[in-house]
């Protein structure tokens, strides 16, 4: 199974972020939209870095309130693995476990095409394993 396969049922819509932006600005976004993580870039198509909760909460606890005020950019993480629409999910899913990291940005061409978060890896994981599993039953159930 690709990343192709989680983009088409869950959508390509990716919540970004420019890096001049606030974390104040960054954390109302995230909050509004629900999600844990966005991607930084100028124009939705460029991924520049990326920002989580927990650089919110680690750039407040280093530096008090007066941290929300900062640019996204000083906080975000630079180095982004990403990956490609025709990446296979276990691949994916080794990426995020040997960086890390719960959010991977899907680029193909140079520009930003979607977002596969840990939540999405596992469910089609869990997928796999149960159509594997009805497989495997109905195999014993006619041999």
């Amino acid at each position: 199974m690709t990343v192709a396969r989680i983009l088409s049922q869950k959508g390509r819509t990716v919540v970004t972020v420019q890096p001049h932006r606030t974390l104040a600005e960054a954390a109302a976004l995230l909050t509004e939209k629900g999600i844990g993580a966005l991607v930084v870039s100028d124009a939705g198509q460029n991924v520049l870095g990326m920002l989580s909760e927990r650089d919110i909460i680690r750039a407040v606890v280093r530096g008090g309130g007066a941290a929300l005020e900062a640019p996204v950019s000083r906080h975000m993480t630079a180095k982004v693995v990403c990956c490609g629409r025709a990446t296979a999910v276990d691949e994916v899913m080794e990426l995020m476990t040997d960086g890390r990291f719960r959010h991977v940005p899907v680029v193909e061409d140079g520009r930003l095409v979607g977002l596969v978060s840990i939540g999405d890896v596992v469910k089609h994981r869990i997928e796999s394993v149960e159509a594997e599993h009805r497989a495997l039953r109905e195999y014993i159930a006619t041999a």
